[in-house]
Parts: structure tokens; C-alpha cells; sequence
């Protein structure tokens, strides 16, 4: 078992910020991770200030480099279990021993049942339209519904082109919403999708039960997300009241030690946001540490002990 300040679970754009940080605090850390990133279908990624456009693999890539160059461990594997007291079982039988733990492992995206949707998923069957947006701009746009969130995604997307249809799917759409939708100029396509419609490796629209073919060269979805929040919440982290785990602004949830950054707590967050809530928790968990290593210094002090610096 090897001994570590802290041990940094995932190890995308949350997690390889935090363990930057604390790496380059001369604290020992180590990043499990078992190489399934969320944006792993997506070409490029955007909005990330100086790196727009650069393909998700690549930041990854950069961000272990600098990891590594400041003695940090990164751990090709997968965490499957945390015991009490931060003992870290890995699935390829192996243990590490932390005083912290951070937990990036992100979220899963549950997206709708229907033929298409899966092979097109990242490509142009697209969730946000601040990452995808642009490259799609003025063209033959659809959202397709069957979430609550499904008519305000299609205002959202609006934005970027002036042919947005909605399919409201499964949903039905209220006369407010609809006026809201005609006021924008969103057309409302009636009838349960079938499928999406794809030649040359290319969407080229939505089909609906009835045979209908509504042509699209890009499609927005609302998924419903779903944390990696296992171990969290197998250590007994609160959860809110939509089951994702509670924590403070820096990071910090109710269970001592343990943090939380990216996409595990909010489902909102891009790219550039995990990074940052992964800089931000690394900060305060640092922090902590070095509460801790001053109160056991002086208690060593008074005792007459000699306290190893960490």
C-alpha cells in the first residue's frame, strides 16, 4: 500500500487541475483514472480560453504531462471502493492509503432510446449548445423533447440559427410555451420520433413514427444527467434534495476529508468550470491539510517530539 496526502479519483479537466495544484504545493498525490472521459466522442471542445478547439484527448494529455512533471502519481485504473479512513482499493487489486480524497469522476449522460441516437451522440447529435453551438450556426437545426427542459433548450439554440424545429416527442407543449416558441419563429413538429435519419455519416434528419422526415444537419438534446457519485455516497456524503451530493462552494461535502469538483457536483459545469472548481478545491483542501500538520507540529512541540515536515 502506498501512502499519499491526497488521492484525486478521475482524472479529467477537475481532477488534473486539482492534482496540479497540490503537486506544485509539494504535496503527494496521485490520480486514478481509468481513461472513459464524458467528452470522449467530441472532436474538439470550445470555450475554453486559449485552448478553443482543441481536441479533449490533447488537454488530457497536456494535463497529466504537467501532473507528472511536478511528482505526481497517475494511476491507469479504476477506484472501487474507499473505505472509512481513506483507504483506496483499486480494481486492479492494488491499495493506496490518502489523507484526503477528491472525487472527479463526473456524470453520465442518459440519453433517449431511439435508433441513431447513440452513434450520432457528440457528432451532431449535440447537448450544449455553448460547446457546439457555433460550428452549427445557421444551419437546419432540431431539439428533440421528452424532458421538462426541452422548450427552453429550443429558445437557447435559437440563438445560433434562425431554422430551429422542436420535436416535442413524447411532451406536450402548453399554449404559453408555444406562443413563447412562434414568437421566436420555432417551429413545432408534432409526433413521436422514431428515429434519426443517417447517410454518408452524416444526420440527415428526424424521422417520426408516422414516416415523416423532417431534414436536420443537427440536433440538440437535454440528457438527463446521472453522478458518478458511488463512492461519494458510499462514504456517507449528503446528498441534496435531487440526489446530488451537497457540498460548499469550495468543494467540501459533509463527510470530513472528502471533496468534490467537476462534473460529480454540478452538471453544469464545462470544461473550463471543472478546471476551475478543480483549482479551487485543491486550494482549500491544501489548506486544510496544513491546518492539520500545524496542529500535529504543535502538539509534538509541547511534547517534546520532532515533527517530520510533510
Amino acid at each position: 500500500m502506498r501512502d499519499y496526502d491526497v488521492v484525486v479519483v478521475g482524472g479529467g479537466a477537475a481532477g488534473l487541475s486539482a492534482a496540479l495544484v497540490l503537486a506544485r504545493a509539494r504535496r503527494t498525490v496521485a490520480v486514478v483514472d481509468a481513461g472513459g472521459p464524458r467528452n470522449a466522442p467530441a472532436a474538439h471542445m470550445h470555450g475554453f480560453l486559449s485552448r478553443d478547439g482543441m481536441p479533449p484527448h490533447d488537454l488530457v494529455a497536456a494535463g497529466r504531462a504537467e501532473v507528472a512533471g511536478y511528482g505526481g502519481t497517475l494511476i491507469d485504473d479504476t477506484v472501487v471502493d474507499v473505505a472509512p479512513g481513506f483507504y483506496v482499493r483499486l480494481a486492479g487489486g492494488s491499495s493506496l492509503d490518502a489523507r484526503r480524497v477528491l472525487v472527479a469522476t463526473g456524470l453520465r449522460d442518459e440519453l433517449p432510446e431511439l435508433p441513431g441516437v447513440r452513434e450520432r451522440w457528440g457528432r451532431d447529435l449535440l447537448h450544449c449548445p455553448y460547446c457546439h453551438g457555433y460550428e452549427v450556426r445557421d444551419q437546419p437545426l432540431g431539439v428533440l423533447g421528452g424532458s421538462p427542459e426541452a422548450v427552453q433548450h429550443a429558445l437557447l439554440v435559437r440563438q445560433w440559427s434562425p431554422d430551429v424545429v422542436l420535436f416535442p416527442h413524447t411532451d406536450a407543449v402548453g399554449p404559453g410555451q408555444r406562443e413563447l416558441l412562434t414568437a421566436r419563429g420555432i417551429r413545432v413538429v408534432e409526433g413521436t420520433v422514431a428515429q434519426l435519419v443517417i447517410g454518408n455519416d452524416q444526420l440527415q434528419g428526424v424521422k417520426l413514427r408516422d414516416g415523416t422526415v423532417v431534414a436536420r444537419t443537427a440536433v440538440f438534446v437535454r440528457p438527463r444527467f446521472v453522478p458518478n457519485a458511488g463512492l461519494l455516497t458510499g462514504l456517507g456524503c449528503a446528498v441534496d434534495e435531487l440526489g446530488w451530493v451537497a457540498h460548499d462552494p469550495v468543494g467540501r461535502t459533509s463527510v470530513d476529508g472528502v471533496w468534490v469538483a467537476g462534473n460529480a457536483a454540478d452538471p453544469r459545469a464545462q470544461v473550463i468550470t471543472a478546471a476551475g472548481q478543480g483549482s479551487a478545491a485543491a486550494i482549500a483542501l491544501h489548506a486544510d491539510l496544513v491546518d492539520e500538520d500545524v496542529k500535529r507540529a504543535l502538539a509534538d512541540h509541547r511534547t517534546g517530539h520532532t515533527t517530520r515536515p510533510a
